[in-house]
């Protein structure tokens, strides 16, 4: 439902933009459309990689590795798999879902997530050249250990 109404709050939005200024907000409307055709190649990359390992592994197999009872070990396993890939913001969030739906734990979610955004294992060598060696290793060895404070946080608040 709540999905509902903030597609109606768009579209009234954007119902009155147009009327405001034709011009822009055709302008505008075209650059979203650029931006998500941009976009897309990448998330249904992600997507159709999720779908698949979601019917490789079975929701015992993604439990045990990713779900509440991994305990600690599941949230490393979910940290360094956070780490070492690339994915946009707006696809990890979906990801999360999916695999929490097939049996993954906050805590590996909340480990994962936060890796993702934070740890640059791939774009270290970019990080290197810009920060240097020592303080690319310490923002992302920082980011890494945080992780594992987010996940201990969402775990205490979820039980």
């Amino acid at each position: 439902m709540f999905t509902y109404a903030l597609y109606i709050i768009c579209l009234i939005v954007a119902a009155v933009s147009w009327r405001k200024d034709k011009v822009k907000t055709k302008k505008a409307l075209i650059k979203a459309w650029k931006a998500f055709e941009n976009i897309l190649p990448q998330f249904l990359g992600i997507l159709i990689l999720v779908g698949i390992l979601l019917a490789v592994l079975r929701p015992e197999t993604i439990s045990a590795l990713l779900g509440r009872k991994s305990g600690w070990l599941g949230v490393g396993i979910g940290a360094i798999l956070g780490a070492v890939t690339l994915i946009p913001g707006f696809v990890a969030f979906p990801l999360a879902a999916m695999l929490m739906r097939g049996g993954a734990g906050s805590m590996q979610m909340g480990a994962f997530i936060s890796t993702l955004m934070m740890v640059g294992v791939v774009t270290m060598p970019v990080e290197i050249k810009y920060f240097g060696r020592r303080m690319t290793l310490l923002r992302n060895g920082l980011a890494f250990v945080f992780s594992f404070l987010v996940a201990w946080v969402i775990g205490v608040v979820v039980r």
